[in-house]
């Protein structure tokens, strides 16, 4: 008699299942949904910024008050809902949290703390404002600077746009 040499069928199930759990275990390591899902946010972010500074935009021209700067009185500013106003100038949100962006947006957004989903810091010439993921660096930090952010500009000297930046680089 021939003696037959192979494996049975038991023997190709058991590596099958063996190759499955390894596969199981080790993918999650080597494919990094976390930080495609955080830059998928901030980009959103963005998305919801200009739409909703394009709103607000529009109440401006309407109101008539898009070549009034910030700093002149009254400062301009729109009603985006009962009692919520946003503070202007040249017709777009401020770049600052309270009375301005804060009505603007529908995020849970603070200064700091751990209750949020959005950490906000103003820059220090008062013309933007940096929006990154609980669990991030602060953009602006001294050391090691987070690059995974949204960055709110209105520096406008004259009626224009507004700028968006992102970066995705650090999610």
């Amino acid at each position: 008699m021939n003696k037959q040499n192979g494996f049975t069928l038991i023997e190709l199930v058991v590596v099958i299942i063996i190759l499955g759990i390894l596969a199981v275990t080790a993918a999650p390591k080597f494919i990094n949904l976390q930080s495609d899902a955080r830059a998928s946010t901030v980009k959103g972010l963005e998305s919801a910024i200009k739409g909703a500074d394009s709103l607000v935009h529009s109440k401006s021209l309407i109101a008539g008050n898009e070549t009034v700067a910030s700093t002149e009185s009254p400062a301009p500013k729109v009603t985006v809902a009962t009692g919520e106003t946003v503070n202007l100038n040249y017709g777009h949100a401020t770049p600052v949290w309270t009375d301005s962006l804060d009505n603007m947006l529908d995020i849970n957004a603070a200064a700091s703390g751990t209750g949020t989903e959005w950490l906000y810091v103003p820059a220090a010439d008062a013309k933007s404002i940096y929006f990154y993921p609980q669990g991030q660096n602060s953009p602006i930090a001294t050391t090691d600077a987070g690059t995974c952010y949204v960055q709110y500009v209105n520096d406008l000297t004259a009626y224009g746009p507004i700028t968006v930046n992102t970066v995705v680089t650090g999610c």
